[in-house]
């Protein structure tokens, strides 16, 4: 089933004949397995002793995660400001004798847009280096929009450069939390995503991903899922979500004091306000039922369009509830803030970055505190 699940994946974004993949719990391992392949086959076959990623600032926080972990050194670079996509100029000055991969999104999970993926593949290919598309949010959305009639520039291993892609199966593939897949052009970088201890005294281990034990049900249920949508099912999926994500910025142009941030291409809509603090509209908005994403750098709000969202009348309710609290916030811009406006505004202005990550800490561990139970009552 497994392999099948790769396979089909593989047919969706024009996997070669070399094409081969895994599945993994979600779109962290599938990231961390592409940078765990990257890392040991620039040791390995290339000699390289610190291997480094380019990473654009926007791509996903997992790639840090797993350079922390991989101890692998990070080089960021910038996005345009006005489109938010990868500076390929910067890229191109980034690259090393240490380079392993280099990283695009498709698209990026703060604004919703593709990087030039072409531009980023060639530069791959020009100087022999690695390079990851990262389709885990909206893969089952941008592989089939083409279909559907949309235009979108070729992004995945249609391109000579493309080496790897990862996608989330448990997104807008719908199946159940816990599936993704990580793909590859070729099984030579494959192979050094598998771990292998031939010398344990328990015999001979040997493991695909990070876990030692892995969740049948999590692979069957998936596959059972893209069976039964099939690619008419995710097709009209897409039709109808690309609709609402369009309805959507359509509607929020016309808010006065709001501005869509960058052209977004998929899945998700990213806007900010110069007139007030958008996070006071998030609040607003969470107290309706909508639950917005806050982004930072600069202050945003982004709201990820799902199948719920193409309901009859949804996108419509949005959009009118964004105008009538804007209004209302206009009223009295500078009103006092608190909940989330104030903790993000706090955490952006503060600059010694350690802090924040010290109040995560904090917060992370304080979801683990029991309520205590006094018995004697």
């Amino acid at each position: 089933m497994e392999a099948e699940v790769v396979q089909m994946a593989l047919n969706m974004f024009h996997g070669g004949p070399n094409g081969c993949g895994t599945m993994t719990t979600g779109g962290t391992e599938s990231i961390m397995m592409a940078c765990k392949a990257y890392r040991d086959y620039a040791r390995e076959v290339l000699g390289i002793r610190y291997p480094e990623m380019i990473l654009p600032i926007t791509a996903h926080a997992a790639f840090d995660k797993a350079a922390q972990l991989y101890r692998m050194k990070v080089v960021h670079t910038p996005v345009d400001p006005v489109t938010f996509r990868a500076d390929v100029n910067a890229i191109k000055w980034a690259i090393n004798g240490n380079t392993c991969m280099i990283v695009a999104s498709c698209p990026g999970f703060p604004y919703g847009v593709i990087d030039p993926i072409a531009d980023i593949a060639a530069l791959g290919l020009k100087y022999g280096v690695p390079v990851h598309v990262d389709a885990c949010l909206g893969g089952w959305v941008v592989a089939f929009m083409e279909t559907a009639g949309y235009k979108l520039p070729v992004f995945d291993f249609r391109l000579q450069g493309v080496t790897s892609m990862s996608a989330d199966t448990h997104k807008y593939g719908y199946a159940p939390k816990g599936s993704s897949v990580i793909l590859y052009s070729d099984p030579k970088y494959r192979e050094h995503q598998f771990f292998v201890q031939p010398d344990w005294p328990g015999g001979i281990y040997a493991s695909p991903t990070l876990a030692g034990s892995r969740a049948g049900s999590l692979i069957a249920t998936c596959w059972s899922t893209l069976m039964y949508y099939g690619k008419d099912g995710y097709v009209e999926a897409t039709r109808k979500i690309v609709e609402a994500h369009k309805r959507i910025q359509k509607g929020l142009r016309q808010v006065k004091g709001i501005s869509i941030m960058g052209n977004p291409d998929a899945c998700v809509v990213a806007f900010n306000s110069d007139k007030f603090n958008i996070y006071l509209l998030s609040e607003a908005m969470t107290k309706r039922g909508w639950h917005l994403n806050a982004i930072q750098f600069p202050p945003g709000l982004h709201i990820c369009v799902t199948y719920l969202h193409t309901l009859d009348g949804v996108t419509d309710k949005f959009v009118t509830d964004v105008e009538e609290l804007v209004t209302e916030i206009l009223k009295n811009p500078g009103a006092n803030v608190g909940g989330q406006a104030a903790i993000y505004g706090l955490a952006q202005s503060i600059p010694d970055r350690s802090m924040v990550s010290e109040m995560a800490r904090c917060f992370l561990d304080s979801m683990y505190v029991l309520k205590e139970k006094d018995d004697r009552k």
